[in-house]
């Protein structure tokens, strides 16, 4: 599925389908939510959700590596590297 077809689906069909063919990357807190990133065909998907609650708040879709940013700092790299 392509950005465009994804951005036009109900947000339930849009969690289904993360949920099948999603590939989950990260988690992180952002105030009082969690957020999940999936990258998901030519996109990625941004799953948040109040924290502690199985209930879906909104599901943010991009497209540009800009929008990785937040997650990127979380990434620890061996020193040797």
């Amino acid at each position: 599925m392509n950005f465009a077809a994804f951005k036009d689906l109900h947000q339930r069909r849009q969690a289904e389908h993360l949920a099948r063919h999603g590939h989950r990357l990260a988690e992180r807190r952002e105030d009082s939510c969690e957020l999940t990133l999936y990258a998901v065909g030519d996109f990625y998907a941004e799953v948040w959700r109040s924290c502690g609650e199985d209930a879906i708040l909104f599901i943010h879709v991009f497209q540009k590596p800009a929008g990785l940013g937040d997650y990127l700092k979380l990434v620890k790299l061996p020193e040797e590297l």
